[in-house]
């Protein structure tokens, strides 16, 4: 432990496995910091790592890490700045091991911990023979029903095994499914000693985290209100400012580019989340008692958090290899295009064996053509079909050459946006849940193993007792604009959002920017209305929750994204234009909160 009466300043240098290369050495030499973060999972990212083991069994971790750890590796030991990120993937082990061999390199001596206890997959069967159902969290099947087998199955984990590490004297920690908030709850409990029932301080500490993880989403990129970003070149990556009660500043490097407001914060906490209660291996924190306040350039306070016990259970990520899928595209241009897509979806089909021929099938026209165009491509409308079947052979170039037969041999005006495919391999995500005293992390460090529970003795007993503090569904009374003076805007110059996936469900927040129009939407955006504005979200059930603190309302779409972005049917697998689709429907608004 350090001297804990000190912040911890807390740096992140990577939001998803592709993100910026040059953002570790960025951190570590823009200005001070005490702990350097990472997150390089997503639900997709474990079935990729599969990928890149199969390959090589050496592999399976995050290689831009390992890139990053060569650049910074020296300056942070010298300056003391610990390194803590779920790099290790599907090997964290073998990762700790490329580490080595780095530091040998350079000529260091890191003391290197590596955290496992997230891979279930070789417990599977036992798990299953002793009781436990896996049952999938939106569809309710077991997975013993399921198609395909499990190729991933890695439970989250908290933070209290990257505090071990820490405690043991550790200079850089890997794991596997580590919790992307708990690369800052763990460090934090190190440095301020915390406790597993300080519920509130580690609710802020994950609210941080949670904050952060995506890098510079919460620096100004993706944000709603871009006007308000003075310059989107070399946005800086987020820090928080943790402090020993839970409270934290976010900020950034000065001299970079990107923004940190209340906005930019705010649109970051609802982002992939459903209910206020945000559950996490080591705390359920309640986003809607979060206080947050600009206090300076770049500098947002946020205050008040509150947590409650974590579940007793703890959330799997499975994903099973079901078969495979693919798209191609048509381009219909010109007149009577509602005709000719008929046309050429009957054809198809019909060549193919039919629609039944295949265990999934999706067709969408999306209308882009204009009338009386003044440019070729605004003459253009898109016809997507899309396959999915266990049978590869069926959903690859059998399906795509099919398509491309129709070149000549179809509607006037028929193109192509690419050549034939093969497709991919179609991934399912296996959201589930386990018993927690199944988990127990492990902490590996100078050829010794420590085992670390995931949930500690003194939490079990309160765990999966507290009830959930929000009510699903819940819809706010309609708001009658008759006989009140309104003017018709599109719904983003008033309103900002932030939308995202989660397995195959998706989030949309959507929030005020004065206090003074957040009456209005709390009580005109209801689930209904929200299904009139965007029809394609009809045949959804969606949930609604209400953050006032945050001048906001969320909402959880369930099953939008089919079985998660590998195997989804959407152009948008993972509902990142989802709010911004909201922002631009044109609404009556009162003048009032203009």
């Amino acid at each position: 432990m350090t001297e804990s009466n000190k912040p911890l300043i807390i740096a992140n240098c990577s939001g998803f496995l592709g993100d910026r290369l040059s953002a570790a050495r960025q951190m570590v030499e823009g200005g001070p910091i005490d702990v350097l973060t990472g997150d390089y999972l997503a639900e997709l990212t474990m079935a990729l790592l599969f990928r890149m083991k199969m390959k090589d069994p050496q592999k399976g971790y995050a290689v831009p890490f390992l890139k990053q750890m060569e650049a910074v590796m020296g300056p942070c030991l010298d300056r003391g700045i610990k390194v803590v990120a779920n790099a290790g993937g599907l090997n964290p082990l073998g990762l700790v091991k490329a580490l080595e061999d780095v530091a040998g390199e350079l000529g260091l001596h890191p003391r290197l911990a590596a955290v496992t206890g997230d891979d279930l997959l070789p417990e599977l069967s036992e798990y299953q023979a002793e009781g436990e159902i896996f049952t999938h969290l939106d569809s309710g099947e077991p997975l013993a029903g399921a198609q395909g087998g499990p190729i991933t199955a890695n439970a989250y984990l908290g933070g209290w095994g990257i505090t071990r590490a820490l405690s043991q004297g550790a200079d850089i920690v890997v794991g596997g499914r580590i919790a992307d908030a708990a690369l800052v709850s763990g460090p934090c409990a190190w440095h301020f000693n915390w406790q597993p029932d300080d519920w509130d301080r580690l609710a802020g500490a994950y609210a941080a985290g949670h904050i952060i993880e995506c890098g510079t989403q919460a620096t100004g990129g993706n944000y709603s209100f871009m006007e308000e970003i003075p310059s989107f070149k070399h946005i800086g990556f987020p820090i928080a400012e943790m402090h020993g009660d839970g409270s934290f500043v976010i900020t950034k490097h000065p001299g970079t580019g990107g923004r940190v407001s209340k906005g930019t914060v705010t649109a970051q906490l609802l982002y992939e989340i459903q209910s206020p209660a945000y559950k996490t291996p080591d705390v359920t924190a309640l986003f809607d008692t979060l206080s947050v306040a600009d206090i300076g350039d770049d500098r947002v306070l946020v205050t008040g958090a509150k947590g409650a016990p974590p579940p007793d259970t703890t959330k799997v990520c499975i994903n099973t290899l079901w078969g495979h899928k693919n798209t191609m595209t048509v381009v219909l241009t010109g007149l009577d295009i509602e005709k000719k897509a008929a046309i050429v979806e009957e054809i198809l089909f019909d060549s193919l064996g039919g629609r039944e021929n295949f265990a999934q099938s999706d067709v969408q026209l999306i209308r882009s053509d204009r009338e009386n165009p003044d440019h070729n491509d605004l003459a253009f409308a898109m016809l997507r079909i899309s396959v999915m079947d266990p049978d590869a052979k069926k959903a690859g170039k059998l399906f795509s050459a099919k398509v491309v037969e129709l070149a000549l041999a179809s509607v006037p005006g028929f193109t192509l946006t690419g050549p034939p495919s093969g497709g991919t391999p179609a991934i399912r995500h296996w959201p589930t849940l386990v018993d927690s005293r199944r988990i127990t992390q492990v902490v590996h460090m100078n050829g010794e193993t420590v085992d670390v529970p995931q949930l500690p003795e003194i939490v079990r007993a309160a765990a999966g007792q507290t009830s959930e503090p929000h009510v699903d569904g819940c819809d706010a009374p309609s708001f009658d604009t008759d006989g009140i003076d309104t003017r018709k805007i599109p719904l983003g110059r008033l309103f900002a959002t932030r939308s995202g996936d989660k397995g195959g469900n998706a989030n949309l927040g959507v929030w005020a920017k004065a206090e003074s129009a957040y009456p209005f939407l709390r009580s005109w955006l209801t689930t209904d209305r929200l299904k009139a504005l965007l029809p394609d979200l009809k045949g959804f059930d969606i949930e609604r929750y209400e953050l006032p603190n945050l001048l906001a309302v969320n909402f959880y779409i369930r099953g939008l994204l089919g079985h998660g972005v590998a195997a989804s049917m959407r152009s948008d697998p993972q509902a990142k234009t989802l709010g911004e689709y909201l922002r631009a429907k044109v609404v009556a608004v009162p003048v009032s909160i203009l």
